[in-house]
């Protein structure tokens, strides 16, 4: 099956309005919130592109979320995605990695990339308000979530941009896993050693190992 016929139904997800972080903790979760401290203005935006966000051989940063987001912003200047170019504003990104990509193509097509760019190539050709509403998905507006609370919010629910939420567990390791909507694919787990990126600053992100599905997707029929 094509990777934009796979797609499709994610076009059909919630819509882009930015809300508030909504917290429901299980009984006995810690709950995340702001930090109190007085917290710096530099956007992830400019973390991301500070590199050159050229296509390369590390698997293990961020250039095509990058990309992602610039080609959102490029067709859509207005798109809910430009709060991440905006420091002033809260919010915590759980950023996938390049390889997380590349297990996202591979998932969806039977077929793994062999490049950053062929990754990218696949990804863009789910269309922009595809790719928006996933990125959105990453988003947890209104809180900056350091990895230590992150650490002590096990059974906590975050709204994403997206509208819709992912949840958090937190098992001995330590290790920290995001469950999406997606009943099908293996949860993103938080990057330990990618956590708290621009920290000191309104706009925090932690790497994750795969991306976030905001729809239940069946898996792959491999021929």
């Amino acid at each position: 099956m094509k990777i934009r016929h796979r797609a499709a139904a994610l076009v059909a997800t919630a819509g882009l309005a930015v809300g508030a972080i909504a917290i429901a903790p299980s009984a006995g979760a810690s709950q995340p919130s702001a930090a109190k401290t007085a917290l710096g203005n530099k956007s992830i935006a400019a973390v991301l592109t500070s590199d050159g966000n050229k296509f390369d051989t590390n698997w293990g940063d961020y250039d095509i979320v990058t990309e992602a987001a610039l080609a959102v912003l490029a067709a859509k200047p207005n798109s809910k995605v430009g709060v991440i170019t905006k420091g002033g504003t809260a919010i915590t990104v759980f950023a996938p990695t390049d390889r997380a990509f590349q297990r996202l193509v591979t998932s969806l097509t039977g077929k793994t990339p062999r490049t950053e760019r062929a990754a990218f190539a696949a990804v863009a050709s789910l269309g922009i308000p595809t790719v928006e509403k996933v990125l959105l998905y990453h988003v947890i507006p209104g809180a900056t979530i350091t990895s230590k609370q992150a650490l002590k919010a096990n059974g906590a629910t975050l709204k994403t941009a997206l509208g819709s939420t992912i949840r958090v567990a937190v098992y001995a390791g330590p290790e920290i896993s995001l469950w999406d909507k997606d009943r099908n694919a293996r949860n993103p787990r938080v990057i330990l050693a990618k956590v708290d990126i621009n920290k000191g600053n309104k706009q925090i992100a932690h790497g994750i190992d795969r991306v976030l599905r905001p729809l239940d997707l069946p898996p792959v029929a491999h021929n």
